[in-house]
């Protein structure tokens, strides 16, 4: 808590309820070896200088210009010669910018997340220049421009930043879908929400892995790491009465050991209920768990 006398002679104090980052005495010294900066004319809040040659990396500067990193019109024309002027989009960026972002701020095979995702640009970008990517998209964009640009990116087009990262294709991607909501707001689980969507996730959650959904669809979703697991819910047995095919009874056990096939290890299942004792669910090699309270979302 000291005050700053500037070389034109104004007067600092720290804002009111802080201080300055440094001891009075330690302002001095980096005064004296040219690390502040008073402004023009001396009279400006006093800032601390760095100097580019130590700095690790590339500093970023305000002002880009057009010539290093491209405008609206060479965005345009990139997508324009992806897609045609049939399908050009309203807003895209030009490759150059997202490449200088991405070049300041991740390194080769660093995860990159764009959740508005629109033509593809970010996700083409980081594909070029090695860095892996995660694309949200809710628009048709998605499907209209996203899918097909990355399609044409791994086959090795030669628009955008192509010629100048020497990119030759390569690679590849993923495109998924948002499956429906699994539960509702207050954390119960949709009336409407079928099997297969119930039971994937069910999978990811105690797998950490994409359900591989056997066919035809059995209440048995198979098994992981020397565990199987089941699922009693929507009527899977045929039987969708209160007491009937969502209730883990010596019935219901019966026909899952039937489609569990030649696994004869421990077993997770989960029901809405279990008419079988703690002494039997042991002696069963069964953990039960019950639909909708042990159901949780994946953290």
């Amino acid at each position: 808590m000291y005050e700053i006398v500037t070389p034109s002679g104004v007067k600092y104090l720290p804002p009111e309820g802080s201080c300055w980052k440094n001891t009075e005495d330690g302002f001095l010294r980096q005064v004296r070896e040219g690390r502040f900066y008073f402004g023009k004319d001396g009279k400006g809040v006093p800032r601390r200088k760095n100097y580019l040659n130590e700095v690790v990396g590339r500093q970023s500067w305000t002002w880009w210009p057009q010539d290093e990193v491209g405008n609206t019109q060479e965005s345009k024309k990139e997508i324009k010669s992806l897609f045609g002027n049939s399908k050009a989009f309203d807003t895209p960026k030009p490759e150059r910018l997202i490449e200088r972002i991405l070049e300041i701020a991740t390194n080769p095979g660093d995860l990159v997340l764009d959740s508005f995702l629109g033509s593809g640009t970010t996700a083409a970008v980081a594909q070029k220049m090695g860095r892996r990517f995660i694309g949200i998209e809710m628009g048709d964009h998605a499907a209209t421009h996203c899918f097909p640009r990355l399609q044409k990116v791994v086959d090795g087009e030669q628009g955008g930043v192509s010629k100048a990262l020497n990119w030759q294709g390569g690679g590849g991607f993923r495109f998924y879908r948002l499956g429906a909501p699994i539960f509702t707001e207050d954390g119960r689980i949709h009336p409407d929400i079928r099997f297969p969507v119930l039971a994937a996730h069910i999978w990811l959650a105690e797998t950490n892995r994409p359900w591989p959904a056997p066919s035809p669809i059995s209440p048995v979703l198979g098994a992981h790491d020397g565990i199987a697991y089941a699922l009693l819910y929507n009527g899977i047995l045929g039987d969708k009465s209160v007491s009937g095919g969502n209730v883990l009874t010596r019935k219901t056990l019966a026909t899952i050991r039937s489609a569990q096939g030649d696994f004869t290890g421990p077993m997770i299942i989960y029901g809405e209920r279990t008419a079988l004792s703690d002494a039997s669910l042991k002696a069963e090699q069964i953990e039960f768990k019950q639909t909708p309270y042990d159901v949780k979302a994946r953290k």
